[in-house]
């Protein structure tokens, strides 16, 4: 879509579900504009633990809806976007002065059959004496479950949600903050302030959705002048990735004392990923750190069931994010509901309003088609239902087919390693081949980064992705900063601000 200042639907968050509300919308024959004030998935979207699961712990709480919803969204999921996604076994080692063996049982039967799984494994009980997964682990642990969820790079999906947005007519606009909104008629009149350039501009739009995530109460209080807000609760959840811990490759979930539990997951080839943690947060969302007791507690979690204690010394990296739940009530923060709650309000008496509070990536298609039944009661109804049969850029493969998309991609660029390959198309699928294009060997990948990231690859996601720092290449496309050398953040900065500037100055010419 050629920018303009009248569209039907205008988001606000640039998160997965504004993301997701984009695509569907804009796939039902909306005009939609989205504006994001950061990059892309620069918040709770890409800070996640990264997977997409029914949530075996939400049980517990009595959360069937949820889990129901979200356990029949995996393999949906899956088939969309077979690429980013992919199936992982889950090893819950039982201990015997936590949760029963039968209560364990009884949560996984219901697990494997009330959200139709049709190609994910069942559960299966193991003998953690004879199995691999139980030699990494210490020797209390004799008896264990085995269950399947699914991995997903949670930053990629966002920008491919938005990228077929865009392909489709939607307008995404980063590093753009709406400033002020305000009800004219049975509209709204919205300033935005691009915050490159300073400039503003004004967009009229029919309706407006507020999936600002963490900062949704702050959209309210802000932007549209209410004097106070509290819909959500704000939750922070770090991470901790270490040196791989084990050389399977399935994932464990841990039972803490505490009632909570924690994921390990292999991570990047090369390391294991430890998370999360659950605490309230106050402040602003985008200065959350992890803290050195949330630190503390990973390692001495994880260290409560692997043979080899995990200390601090073997953290690598780390990362935080602030979830927005919505605000229930719950005495605990691991007791807040992980449901999404849709508020729509006419402001002015007029002027629709569709807030989001909540919410989880595994549900995030499902929740746009709800907020598509919103704006159809408040604008009129457009399209049918159309994102879970339709896959997302680079995605157009079956499942199973995931292998022969790596050695169509070696054969069609023999001089790329194995591993170079297989990286590729987990991150971009069938669309790796236009990534590489005409090349014909290294060398023609032009400037080199450091690991396997060239400067081809940047220039694709400068031009496809939005990407216009090293920060959005290295942390949120790629996870490339965990394999790079310190010199290379510098070094991609100034070679991303003369690509951009060249683009720049050829378009105004």
């Amino acid at each position: 879509m050629a920018q303009t200042d009248t569209v039907d639907i205008f988001i606000v968050g640039g998160g997965i579900n504004g993301c997701g509300i984009a695509r569907d919308a804009v796939g039902r024959g909306y005009s939609v504009c989205l504006a994001e004030m950061n990059d892309l998935a620069s918040g709770t979207s890409s800070w996640s633990t990264k997977l997409v699961h029914g949530g075996l712990r939400y049980l517990e709480h009595y959360e069937f809806r949820l889990v129901r919803e979200a356990l029949m969204e995996r393999e949906v999921l899956w088939a969309m976007a077979p690429h980013i996604i992919r199936p992982l076994r889950f090893v819950l080692p039982h201990h015997r002065g936590l949760r029963p063996a039968w209560l364990l049982r009884l949560g996984l039967f219901l697990y494997d059959h009330i959200g139709g799984r049709k190609k994910l494994p069942a559960t299966r009980t193991l003998d953690m004496r004879r199995d691999e997964t139980g030699k990494p682990l210490g020797p209390d642990f004799v008896k264990g479950f085995e269950y399947s969820d699914c991995w997903v790079d949670d930053a990629r999906l966002v920008a491919l949600n938005a990228r077929d947005a865009a392909e489709r007519g939607a307008e995404i606009l980063t590093r753009t903050e709406m400033v002020a909104a305000r009800a004219k008629g049975d509209g709204w009149s919205i300033t935005l302030a691009d915050r490159a350039s300073g400039t503003t501009r004004e967009v009229r739009a029919r309706l407006l959705v507020n999936a600002a995530g963490p900062w949704v109460d702050h959209i309210l209080a802000r932007p549209l002048g209410r004097d106070s807000a509290h819909n959500v609760r704000l939750v922070q959840g770090s991470h901790i990735v270490v040196k791989k811990l084990y050389d399977h490759d399935r994932c464990y979930i841990f039972q803490n004392g505490d009632g909570r539990i924690i994921f390990a997951i292999p991570y990047e080839d090369e390391f294991t990923l430890i998370g999360t943690t659950d605490q309230d947060y106050e402040g602003d969302p985008q200065d959350v750190a992890i803290t050195d007791g949330e630190v503390d507690y990973l390692c001495a979690a994880a260290s409560e069931y692997f043979a080899a204690p995990v200390s601090r010394e073997n953290v690598v990296w780390t990362y935080s994010g602030v979830r927005p739940l919505y605000d229930d009530g719950a005495s605990k923060a691991q007791e807040a509901t992980r449901d999404y709650v849709l508020k729509t309000e006419r402001v002015d008496g007029k002027a629709p309003l569709v807030n989001i509070f909540g919410g989880k990536i595994t549900t995030y298609r499902r929740l746009a088609e709800s907020m598509m039944e919103r704006i159809a009661d408040a604008i009129g109804g457009k399209g049918r239902a159309w994102t879970a049969g339709a896959a997302l850029p680079g995605g157009d493969f079956a499942v199973e087919d995931f292998d022969l998309e790596v050695s169509r991609l070696r054969k069609a660029y023999a001089f790329l390693e194995p591993a170079h390959a297989r990286r590729l198309v987990r991150l971009y699928g069938t669309q790796a081949h236009t990534l590489l294009g005409p090349a014909q060997g290294t060398a023609d990948l032009g400037r080199h980064f450091g690991a396997d990231l060239y400067a081809a690859e940047v220039d694709y996601l400068i031009a496809n992705e939005w990407a216009r720092t090293a920060q959005d290449v290295l942390w949120r496309r790629t996870k490339r900063g965990l394999h790079v050398g310190e010199g290379t953040h510098a070094a991609l900065d100034a070679y991303m601000a003369d690509r951009i500037g060249a683009v720049q100055a050829a378009a105004a010419q």
